[in-house]
């Protein structure tokens, strides 16, 4: 039995020594999706209550009203050249249970390659000319719980994510996330970690076409690694109230903290950073709302070397009919640069 657990040690402390740290590593599973949170600016883990939320927080899933929901994203970024899209199902097993499946892919299609653009004998070829897509995508399998302790659920993700450069690199992960909900006197309160015992990449290069050009550059050749994912976690909390007959709003505040190293996020504090989201929802008799939001805080170098604070606004709009609902959101994702302002639509239908 000693060998045993002896031996199991031993493999994790190798497979810790063998990875490295990465910030912004799976950085695209912290963009977001539904259009109706990213019209909160981001801002929806205590309120979400659709199929969305076993991205947002499974623990949220016991919010569906319905059977069955299953929501579709698409939104393009930095003016088209990169497209996100996301897909999700949610089914209510019984009373106390709900279980959900979802996809993501971010990715970046048609990339020139031109490693062979120039033949043996010197000649340009535009015909030798390929492309190839750089993408991101993942699958979550989530699944949610009410406790005992009244107004209280917990909910769980398992993530398999797989990354891949044309032909040259891929990477498969697997991470988990865990979450809990808890509603008192109104307020949704909500605990959510992700990537809770750190998410890895393995990833596995192919070097054999890239060997030459590496050496006549100067630049490095890739090895086979690991790359890990620190764990990030959200504290959140919401309150829907009625205003009139017709009126009802919600607001949203979610505090982001991350734990691999210094960002210029709005707190920074060491290995620790805190990214505050903030969001608002005004919607007339259930069919029609207005969504105001902003996050994204972040400390930039001025022209005079001074640090300027920048952040991303958010606005939506939301309409339903019956059990459809059509959500779109424009964010200022490409603030820091010349980017224009990305549009993001989604789509929601219940059973």
């Amino acid at each position: 039995m000693r060998r045993i657990v002896f031996g199991v040690v031993f493999l994790l402390v190798s497979l810790s020594s063998a990875m490295s740290q990465v910030k912004y590593s799976n950085e695209f599973l912290h963009i977001g999706v539904n259009a109706r949170i990213m019209g909160m600016g981001g801002a929806g883990v205590a309120l979400v209550n659709d199929a969305s939320a076993g991205y947002w927080n499974p623990a949220n899933l016991q919010g569906l009203s319905t059977t069955m929901d299953v929501g579709l994203m698409h939104a393009e970024y930095f003016a088209g050249l990169a497209k996100y899209d996301y897909a999700s199902a949610a089914y209510r097993i019984d009373n106390e249970s709900v279980a959900a499946l979802s996809f993501i892919r971010f990715g970046v299609d048609d990339i020139p390659n031109t490693l062979e653009l120039i033949d043996a004998d010197g000649n340009i070829r535009y015909d030798r000319i390929r492309t190839f897509s750089a993408s991101d995508m993942a699958v979550l399998f989530s699944y949610s719980r009410k406790m005992p302790v009244e107004g209280l659920s917990v909910g769980g993700n398992v993530k398999i994510i797989y990354r891949r450069t044309g032909d040259f690199a891929n990477a498969w992960g697997f991470g988990l996330d865990a979450a809990a909900s808890y509603t008192i006197n109104g307020w949704n309160l909500a605990l959510v970690a992700r990537d809770v015992t750190s998410t890895f990449n393995a990833w596995s290069y192919n070097t054999e076409k890239l060997v030459d050009v590496f050496l006549l550059t100067g630049n490095e050749i890739p090895e086979n690694s690991l790359e890990l994912t620190m764990p990030r976690l959200i504290m959140a909390a919401g309150k829907s109230f009625k205003i009139n007959s017709d009126f009802s709003a919600s607001a949203d505040l979610d505090l982001h903290f991350t734990m691999d190293g210094k960002r210029p996020v709005l707190l920074s504090m060491g290995f620790t950073g805190i990214d505050p989201y903030l969001g608002t929802e005004w919607v007339y008799k259930d069919w029609l709302a207005l969504r105001l939001g902003v996050g994204q805080f972040q400390w930039i170098k001025g022209f005079e070397g001074k640090n300027e604070l920048n952040l991303q606004p958010a606005l939506g709009l939301g309409v339903r009919f019956k059990n459809i609902r059509f959500n779109y959101a424009i964010t200022d994702l490409g603030d820091l640069a010349i980017a224009q302002y990305s549009n993001i639509l989604s789509l929601h239908m219940a059973w």
